[in-house]
């Protein structure tokens, strides 16, 4: 394989609106910036990740601002004018930093990217994956009462989305996911928690036992692996982790403490696309299916979630819905679609979408050129 020659690194920050307003247990999303990276290799090949971090630290500690400034400061430097022989060097260099996954994964996917369009070779094949049509599910967000979350839900059946994930809270979960089983008895269907409940909601999460759902999605606290094995060994309806996921090191904890039967993996949670394939290989030599969530990326990110997707271990189908549900305007071309609930893999070099620059330029906030090595910014 050729290596990459890390010339220049170009950050560019947008700011793009979601075509409907996203409800969480967080809170209602409406804009959201985004910084993209670019690396450009020595031969004028350039390759880009994203962030996918929120404009507040409510998922986690990051933000996209945090994440600029640590990849201006700290991990662009360390990468800049080096010769990258493959991709998985990437995440042994950046592990000064601590923490900070998201800002190394939007490093360290562009860089994918350049490596996989260098050696002209699409991104799944360089990760091994083998399924070349991955199926689609639908994220929900908080509805406004069970009759509209019911409506939401018909609508995404009919558009021929695999499986619905619906989000819960306090006061916004028995009632609401009864009325879509009602109406849906054979669906798949999963409840995402967002870490709003606590071991002392344990008597009521148990009533969802009773609705054949896929998983309950990190139930208690976003940092906790202990009290969710108390609370699977109390559940018939296996427990996904996602926020508590930040690293193989917590997947093999999580699995030998029986804190879950399924788990979400984020690239940008865990710092990587190759963490990521690790953490693939660890669960599925224990048996433990996974899948991928999204994080309202553009389709840039979207693209990289894809192209993880084909690994053979995602059995469930993940939050990777077509451009069109969340942005008016994509910034890749051709937008990513769906058929009957399928994504057909690019078999183009790298993510195999063009990014559409002309696109970025209506809704950039401002782009840096980062082609040297310097220190930090102290902090006035």
């Amino acid at each position: 394989m050729e290596s990459v020659y890390i010339k220049e690194v170009i950050l560019h920050l947008i700011n793009v609106s979601l075509k409907v307003p996203f409800t969480t247990s967080f809170g209602t999303m409406q804009t959201k910036e985004v910084c993209l990276v670019e690396v450009i290799d020595s031969s004028g090949i350039s390759g880009w990740g994203e962030t996918v971090t929120s404009n507040e630290p409510y998922y986690n500690e990051e933000t996209t601002y945090t994440a600029v400034y640590i990849l201006k400061n700290f991990l662009i430097p360390k990468v800049i004018h080096k010769e990258i022989k493959h991709p998985k060097e990437i995440l042994s260099m950046l592990n000064f930093v601590k923490r900070n996954r998201m800002a190394k994964a939007a490093l360290e996917t562009a860089i994918w990217d350049v490596f996989a369009k260098k050696n002209k070779k699409p991104l799944y094949e360089l990760i091994g994956g083998e399924n070349l049509e991955i199926k689609v599910g639908k994220s929900i967000g908080i509805q406004e009462s069970p009759e509209k979350l019911v409506e939401k839900v018909e609508q995404f059946v009919k558009e021929g989305f695999r499986k619905i994930k619906i989000k819960i809270a306090p006061g916004k979960d028995i009632e609401y996911v009864d009325a879509v089983r009602n109406k849906f008895p054979n669906i798949p269907l999963m409840a995402d928690a967002n870490s709003a409940y606590t071991l002392k909601d344990i008597e009521q999460l148990k009533k969802l036992d009773k609705y054949n759902l896929m998983m309950i999605e990190q139930p208690l606290a976003h940092d906790d692996i202990i009290d969710h094995a108390q609370l699977q060994k109390e559940l018939q309806t296996p427990i996904c982790l996602d926020e508590s996921i930040h690293s193989y090191e917590d997947a093999r904890k999580a699995i030998e403490l029986g804190s879950c039967r399924i788990i979400n993996i984020k690239i940008g949670r865990v710092g990587g696309l190759y963490e990521s394939v690790r953490i693939h290989d660890l669960c599925k030599q224990h048996n433990i299916p996974v899948w991928c969530g999204g994080m309202l990326e553009t389709g840039i990110g979207r693209a990289h979630n894809i192209h993880m997707t084909t690994l053979s271990n995602f059995t469930i189908p993940g939050d990777t819905a077509p451009s069109s549900h969340y942005w008016t305007e994509d910034i890749v071309k051709p937008e990513i679609t769906m058929e009957n609930g399928i994504i057909k893999i690019p078999n183009r070099p790298g993510i195999g979408y063009e990014v559409a620059r002309d696109q970025i330029e209506k809704v950039l906030v401002y782009s840096e050129k980062i082609n040297s090595s310097y220190s930090p910014h102290p902090i006035p």
